[in-house]
């Protein structure tokens, strides 16, 4: 081998790496090689490569025994200069071209591939809804430009993924070129490593730009699911954009740095870089999957599911190679975690529905808080029909008839052959509604006035369950009928239970007399019977003005029967009697109304407070 002293290839490239070296040039120290003067950026290459050639020949006759210690020395020593300064030359190229991204158009740009439900729904308020799609932006693709240098097309996309380029070209060749040096002189860890911190902090940058917090799993347990609702929202919107966008590009601009360089380098670099974040992004996703379940929470969590599912795909081609199975696995048990948490909620749901214990009757029998939340949270769950038709597979535990269990209803599935198994968990809901407010009905002292509740709560459940037509088109027609069948004979059991009473004292039996010499009616009798009326309409009066009727048609509907029933009665009774009491004293006192007066009356019931 020729020794570096008698090689003049290797003592010019040795001067070029020495002028470079920061620790002992001032030139080295103030100015960048690369950036400023392309022709000193190659001959400085060209001098690494001289190096490592006199490296390798060095090895070579090493082996041989034919080379000097000192020769060795001395070129692995130049080497090492060689390297640190090619390293400050990468950390320095990727620092000044890493530049902000703009988050605004990001989010445009990933929500417009988005083919999933927009996320939603209060209990009390669910026009609170965020539509991350638009028909048109489905077909009128957003095009990221970024670079004039680059020859080739500036984004691809695959699915819904979006890469953007992150590096002019002419600062990858760089990348890429240094990137081979150093590798080849055995340095890719510290390549790996510089890259990773770079391009890491970068997209830290960017996390916190799209709001994502660092939050361990134990501080998203701590939240209140207040605060997390809005997070959750948040969430979706922002890990679209991290693996369709962020992480996409960061895995291009890896492959375009190091795909040429050698096997899986550009892999290990992209895990160097997001891994930590893609961990940080999906821990937020892992403790909502296990955190305490409560029926609240359901429609959140299958957002969650249904946005991690859409994304499911793209991370699986984001994240394809084995060194980022851990990446692939933690988001698939977070999709199976929030499955079984929705299944549980459900469950629960049902249980806590069929034992809910509020047992003071609320006021005038009108429509139970209970009753308004279980209709609008199934109305929400049929919302999310498509997505729980794939996530329920089993039949709800009912009761049955045969079980002679008081603390259950009964349920035959065999009159519901057919249904989905989600359709079946909507009608046992249903059923272990009306059981429960059968149970609270039985609290009210007044018998009317549990039938009135009855009714009131009833019909409310027909009209939500009218009202959604995914909800009507689970449950069917004929639990329809039924439930219309209910609310009507309350409303029958509710006349009888207040009306018979009153108008059986419009009846003729035992007002009639006869003796030897004269047959008629019975003065006495007839103004008991008046008297009775009066006092009793004047009762029901009073007290069923204060009960309500929420619905103003069903109010007026019960009214008006009441009415056909009542006024002809009372006119006819009226028609036929009046003389006998006018001929007598004071006949105000027993023929107190007109039948115009009980009409008038008729119409003060149901409102909620006392008439005037």
């Amino acid at each position: 081998m020729e020794t570096p002293e008698n090689n003049s290839g290797y003592e010019s490239a040795e001067k070029i790496i020495l002028r470079w070296d920061s620790t002992a040039s001032e030139e080295g120290r103030e100015r960048m090689i690369f950036g400023t003067d392309r022709q000193e950026a190659d001959v400085y290459l060209q001098a690494v490569d001289e190096i490592q050639r006199t490296l390798f020949s060095a090895s070579i006759s090493d082996c041989s025994h034919n080379v000097d210690a000192d020769d060795q020395s001395k070129v692995n020593t130049t080497i090492q200069i060689a390297m640190a300064r090619l390293e400050d030359e990468f950390r320095n190229i990727l620092i000044i071209h890493t530049s902000a991204l703009e988050i605004d158009s990001l989010f445009d740009s990933s929500t417009s591939f988005s083919s999933s439900t927009p996320t939603h729904h209060e209990l009390e308020d669910d026009e609170d809804c965020i539509s991350d799609d638009s028909g048109s932006s489905r077909n009128n693709l957003l095009q990221l430009h970024h670079c004039e240098s680059s020859d080739s097309s500036t984004y691809r996309t695959s699915s819904s993924i979006r890469e953007v380029d992150l590096m002019p070209a002419e600062a990858i060749c760089d990348l890429q070129a240094i990137a081979m040096r150093m590798i080849a002189a055995g340095y890719l860890r510290e390549c790996i490593q510089v890259y990773g911190s770079v391009r890491k902090s970068s997209v830290d940058s960017s996390f916190r730009k799209l709001g994502i917090e660092k939050l361990s799993i134990g501080d998203v347990q701590k939240l209140q699911w207040e605060a997390l609702e809005g997070k959750i929202r948040h969430w979706i919107r922002a890990a679209r954009v991290c693996v369709r966008i962020l992480f996409a590009s960061e895995k291009k601009l890896c492959e375009q740095i190091f795909d040429c360089v050698g096997t899986d380098i550009d892999d290990a670099c992209f895990m160097e870089t997001v891994k930590g974040p893609a961990i940080q992004l999906f821990n937020f996703a892992e403790a909502i999957s296990i955190s305490r379940r409560s029926p609240e929470k359901l429609f959140k969590i299958l957002d969650l599911h249904d946005a991690l599912m859409e994304l499911l795909p793209d991370i699986e081609a984001v994240f394809d190679s084995k060194s980022s199975d851990s990446i692939r696995v933690q988001a698939a048990e977070i999709l199976s975690r929030l499955a079984e948490a929705a299944r549980g909620i459900l469950s629960e749901f049902e249980n806590a529905v069929l034992r809910e214990p509020s047992r003071v009757p609320v006021p005038g029998g009108t429509i139970h808080p209970l009753t308004r939340y279980v209709m609008n949270y199934i109305s929400l769950i049929s919302d999310y029909k498509q997505t729980l038709i794939d996530l329920i597979m089993l039949k709800p535990s009912t009761g049955s008839r045969y079980s002679g269990d008081p603390s259950t209803p009964d349920m035959e599935f065999t009159e519901l052959e057919g249904k989905t198994p989600l359709a079946l968990h909507l009608i046992w809901i249903i059923v272990v509604l009306q059981f429960n407010l059968d149970g609270k009905s039985k609290h009210y002292r007044d018998v009317s006035l549990a039938h009135l509740f009855m009714m009131n709560n009833v019909h409310y459940i027909v009209q939500k369950v009218k009202g959604s037509p995914e909800l009507r088109e689970m449950t069917g027609d004929n639990c329809l009928r039924k439930l219309t069948g209910k609310f009507r004979q309350a409303a029958t059991s509710y006349q009888r239970a207040t009306w018979v009473s009153v108008l059986y004292c419009l009846r003729d039996e035992g007002l009639h007399v006869s003796g030897s010499f004269s047959s008629g009616v019975s003065k006495t009798v007839l103004r008991e019977r008046f008297k009775t009326f009066n006092a009793m309409f004047e009762e029901v009066h009073r007290t069923q003005s204060m009960w309500l009727i929420p619905d103003g048609q069903l109010r007026e509907e019960l009214r008006i029967s009441i009415s056909e029933k009542l006024l002809p009665a009372y006119r006819s009774f009226l028609g036929r009697f009046r003389s006998h009491i006018e001929s007598g004293k004071h006949p105000e006192n027993y023929i107190k109304y007109s039948a115009e007066d009980l009409e008038t009356a008729v119409l003060d019931f149901f409102e909620g407070y006392p008439a005037s």
